[in-house]
């Protein structure tokens, strides 16, 4: 994808989510290194929600054992919300769906600790 100029997110995001525009960037010191991006998020009564969070784990072989589902390439940064590939035309349950490319790019560049900022 094509690097945008401007992500909404603040200069200590690794990782930017605009559930408005359904995008999704990463960055390095206020930079887009990466995106924008396609995603899709939460249906309705499963809305991902805005804010600021720390990267907690990732897999790139998780099953979730709630929804019986693959989720490749988990970036998990709020509780069992993460970045994972997914239908970019279905919504989650919470989960931010990416490309193929995509999420295996986010996972590869995004560590535990790293900021992910999720804005309107």
């Amino acid at each position: 994808p094509a690097h945008a100029q401007y992500a909404p997110c603040s200069s200590y995001a690794d990782a930017c989510l605009d559930l408005s525009d359904n995008q999704a960037w990463l960055m390095s010191g206020g930079s887009v290194t990466y995106g924008p991006v396609p995603v899709t998020h939460g249906r309705p009564g499963y809305e991902t929600p805005a804010g600021t969070f720390n990267v907690t784990f990732k897999d790139s072989d998780f099953w979730s054992t709630i929804y019986d589902a693959p989720m490749p390439y988990s970036v998990f940064f709020n509780g069992g919300i993460a970045f994972h590939e997914g239908s970019l035309y279905d919504l989650s349950h919470g989960c931010v769906h990416l490309s193929r490319d995509a999420a295996i790019t986010f996972f590869d560049s995004l560590y535990p600790g790293d900021v992910v900022e999720v804005v309107y």
